[in-house]
């Protein structure tokens, strides 16, 4: 089961990031009263468990301001952050500010988060004392538990992460102890531009017309849940709406569209995106890559209607093409079918099979650091101001992704470039090399004296 996502979400200036460093226990947001800092999202990986015991970690993500009118005319892309939170989110923290009472922002942000199906948990921050706190009561009218905590005044903090973990325990978002949850079916998501040909392959899966296939661009409109076999396994293929870049939606039906696409790739097991053989990359293309690049989803580059290239293109050309185009995903595979008639669908599904067993596999302990251990022996992590920088174990701790975390004297001194080739060493030596790797590095405990890899 992937690590809880938990998105901190709200209008400027109620103190979402002051909240987010106060439960990690580290100043790594941003904090300024001035609406509008916090841009990009900003995740960090939070044990909820106490040090010693079985780590219950979660993903937390800080969030820019709901309805924030940027200085610089970056609102669309805060807003493009805040959307892809939302909706890769397993459990959303909506701040508010407990001593401003409800206002007028607030509501616009209530009445956004309503419409999701997943649980969300009123904070009330800046709770600062038992008469705010009572004052907190206010935003019980928005109809979620409301928490009274205060960052600055550091209240609450055992009360939230315990109703945090509370929370995603009843919605089966952990496992139990460490418990691997077995997923009976896979789950395709069918994704790319309008009139790439998804509805079509959907049907030759299937064998039958199950959606409306046709050669107006944007037919389908919602996400539809197909059932078929194959060799007598179970699958389940997500249809999905032909994707707008965020500058391409025009109505409220093409948002919500859009919306369902991605939602779609955020629950599926293996993305197949679809690329139309006689028509060159767009930018689609590219926002749907870094929407799969974010959701860290096993992925099949699918050159679909291949039979009006046969004789004059051969499928090399176009798979350099892709690997320059997406050199980031240089690890994935590529496909050339033909969804109308059904050529190399088979392969193809074999093939996503493959890469859905690879992302829940698990690697021992002893194997990872031995893996590790000769990584560092190959190439060392250089200096950080003249000081050496140690690794003394890593542990797998989560599948699907599969998730990686390494214990180490100065996380923030390992560069980027160090992080990509300790990620290539170990794809090249783990049976993950056609999928996402999560490499995540923290700072060992102070009482913590493991050292498994510099004997």
């Amino acid at each position: 089961m992937s690590i809880p996502k938990v998105a901190i979400v709200g209008r400027p200036n109620v103190g979402k990031s002051s909240l987010f460093n106060w439960l990690i226990g580290q100043r790594v947001s941003i904090v300024d009263p001035t609406a509008g800092v916090t841009r990009d999202r900003v995740t960090f990986l939070l044990d909820l468990n106490d040090e010693g015991q079985q780590p219950q970690l979660i993903e937390l993500i800080d969030t820019g301001g709901m309805g924030i009118v940027d200085a610089d005319h970056l609102s669309e892309h805060i807003e493009d952050q805040i959307r892809l939170a939302i909706h890769s989110a397993d459990l959303i923290l909506f701040v508010t500010a407990a001593r401003d009472g409800v206002v007028p922002l607030d509501k616009v942000v209530a009445e956004r988060l309503r419409r999701l199906d997943r649980p969300i948990l009123l904070v009330a921050n800046k709770s600062d004392n038992e008469r705010e706190e009572r004052n907190a009561e206010e935003f019980q009218c928005f109809g979620w538990e409301v928490l009274p905590v205060s960052a600055q005044q550091k209240r609450g903090r055992v009360f939230l992460t315990e109703t945090i973990r509370v929370t995603l325990k009843n919605n089966h978002l952990f496992g139990e102890s460490g418990e691997e949850i077995a997923e009976p079916v896979m789950k395709l998501a069918i994704v790319g531009r309008r009139n790439a040909g998804k509805s079509t392959f959907i049907n030759t899966l299937a064998n039958e017309k199950r959606v409306i296939a046709g050669d107006v661009p944007g037919t389908t409109r919602d996400s539809v849940d197909v059932r078929f076999e194959m060799d007598g396994k179970t699958f389940i293929a997500i249809d999905t709406p032909g994707f707008l870049r965020r500058k391409g939606i025009k109505s409220d039906l093409q948002f919500y569209s859009t919306n369902r696409a991605e939602k779609s790739i955020h629950r599926a097991d293996v993305i197949l995106l679809f690329f139309e053989a006689n028509s060159r990359i767009q930018a689609t293309e590219r926002q749907l890559v870094s929407f799969i690049r974010n959701e860290m989803k096993p992925c099949i580059f699918v050159v679909n209607k291949w039979d009006t290239m046969v004789g004059q293109m051969p499928t090399e050309t176009w798979g350099d093409y892709l690997r320059d185009v997406f050199p980031d995903f240089a690890f994935a595979p590529i496909a050339f079918i033909t969804g109308k008639t059904g050529k190399n669908i088979k392969m193809m599904l074999n093939h996503a099979q493959m890469l859905f067993n690879q992302s829940r596999l698990r690697i021992s302990t002893p194997q990872l650091n031995k893996l590790v251990a000769a990584a560092l022996e190959n190439n060392p992590p250089p200096l950080f101001h003249h000081h050496k920088v140690k690794i003394y174990y890593a542990s797998q701790v989560d599948i699907a992704p599969p998730t990686m975390v390494l214990f180490c004297n100065m996380p923030d001194a390992i560069s980027m470039p160090y992080q990509r080739y300790l990620l290539n060493f170990l794809r090249d030596e783990l049976p993950f090399r056609e999928i996402p790797i999560r490499l995540l590095f923290r700072k060992r405990g102070s009482n913590d004296f493991r050292n498994d890899i510099e004997k």
